[in-house]
């Protein structure tokens, strides 16, 4: 559990039902996730396998497939689901407040 500093990433609107976008802040990379009942997660951004940008993979329930080996990780655990992926991604603290989504770093 992190203790660092909120950021606010995006508004709740910026992320459709089941997708994920990609936010960067200062030298780091994260992806910020809306599942299919509207939860929101967040992690590092880059697939821990060879760090492709997950931003661009394909949220499937609970699940991200990262784009490029179609290795797969639990989106509220980060927990390593599907080869070729076996190092579960770094995942971060999120709230919402006034429709803004926010990060703990």
């Amino acid at each position: 559990m992190s203790n660092g500093i909120w950021i606010e990433a995006c508004e709740v609107d910026d992320i459709e039902v089941e997708d994920v976008i990609r936010f960067d802040h200062e030298d780091r990379t994260f992806a910020i996730y809306r599942t299919e009942k509207g939860d929101f997660f967040a992690s590092d951004g880059y697939c821990t396998h060879e760090k492709f940008h997950l931003s661009n993979g394909l949220v499937m329930g609970n699940l991200i497939e990262c784009p490029k080996h179609n290795g797969r990780f639990d989106i509220p655990t980060g927990q390593a689901k599907r080869a070729p992926v076996c190092v579960d991604l770094k995942t971060y603290p999120v709230k919402i407040e006034d429709d803004k989504v926010f990060i703990q770093i």
